[in-house]
């Protein structure tokens, strides 16, 4: 919703009022006014003890809100400032509206993306599945629609970043809604079985068992999308398969909903075997963070890859960054740092 108000969405809306309204501004103040439908829609606006507010008020300090009824004014001396706050708490509000609810890391989530001038309210409503105990997933930034997006409209989507940012979990539920919707008749989940400071061969048990620590993450997403028993059943029918990287070779997979995760540790030669074996009604998400390599020799199969594939029709590349990171806010920082240090080397 812009500054100047929605027709769609008439119970939100803007007022400009001069700076005369408040006799203890300068003449150069600008003033608007944004008015909150209903009581329990400002009251989790504002937060308990208005802690919401209060958080608004320390990332824009230039500027004086006030709540009255169920008005919020801003006023300052910058009427962009004073725009975009106003758009925020519109975001805000729209968002509560349509039964979303607000924590302190979705709010400084509205904060990065009212910034940025995308829709927090469109964003973070968009569903991609209601999963085990009806948990919703949903992108919770606008790196993480544009990915799914991506994933609807492509045979091939890579998902690149670093970790936290959803790259697994956000195709695993794209994979799960695609089976229930009948697009696929299977799922297909597959990464790069490599050693990573253990010889397999010193892990206990036979083949699976060694690799299985490798495909857990894999499982994890799985259980977060759907119930246990139906994750047995699924896996005891393979409709659901989960398998390492090598066993992929010599395939023609059809109608089934592939994801490579962890691509970064494939050659060069298993990348060009594994995307030589999607076939008819298949649809494949490569996954990968270019900054944590393990192959042995140094050399990822993603390595200069979309240049290789540019210009290729049905194929897309999105690029998450430290900005799209979900998990606790000092992951987000540690991925910062080491894009800062990446940049000034």
């Amino acid at each position: 919703m812009g500054a100047g108000g929605d027709s769609s969405n008439p119970t939100i809306g803007l007022q400009t009022r001069p700076p005369s309204s408040y006799h203890q501004m300068t003449t150069s103040t600008s003033t608007t006014t944004v008015i909150v439908p209903g009581t329990h829609v400002m009251t989790a606006l504002v937060g308990p003890r208005d802690q919401y507010l209060r958080r608004i008020e320390q990332q824009f300090p230039s500027v004086q809100i006030s709540v009255r009824g169920n008005e919020v004014r801003i006023a300052g001396k910058e009427q962009a400032v004073v725009t975009e706050i106003a758009r925020l708490f519109e975001e805000l509000a729209t968002m509560l509206q349509s039964g979303q609810q607000l924590d302190d890391n979705t709010l400084e989530r509205v904060f990065a993306m009212v910034q940025a001038k995308e829709r927090p309210s469109e964003i973070l409503a968009h569903q991609v599945l209601r999963g085990a105990k009806g948990r919703q997933v949903k992108p919770k930034t606008a790196g993480q629609k544009k990915y799914v997006d991506a994933i609807s409209n492509n045979v091939i989507t890579f998902g690149l970043g670093p970790a936290g940012t959803g790259k697994s979990w956000l195709a695993v539920a794209m994979a799960v809604r695609a089976l229930q919707a009948k697009e696929v008749e299977r799922i297909i989940l597959t990464r790069p079985a490599v050693e990573a400071g253990e010889r397999l061969g010193f892990l206990p048990g036979d083949l699976m068992a060694k690799i299985d620590p490798y495909l857990r993450p894999l499982y994890d997403a799985l259980y977060d999308m759907l119930d246990v028993e139906a994750v047995q059943r699924l896996l005891e029918r393979q409709v659901v398969e989960v398998a390492p990287l090598a066993f992929m070779r010599g395939r023609t997979l059809n109608n089934s909903f592939i994801i490579l995760d962890e691509a970064q540790n494939a050659t060069a030669e298993q990348m060009k075997m594994f995307l030589t074996r999607i076939g008819f009604g298949s649809r494949v998400v490569v996954t990968g963070d270019t900054t944590q390599v393990d192959v042995p020799t140094g050399k990822s199969g993603l390595a200069r890859l979309e240049q290789t594939l540019a210009g290729i029709d049905n194929l897309a590349f999105v690029r998450l960054t430290g900005a799209d990171v979900v998990r606790h806010k000092i992951v987000a920082d540690i991925v910062a740092a080491y894009e800062r240090h990446t940049a000034q080397s």
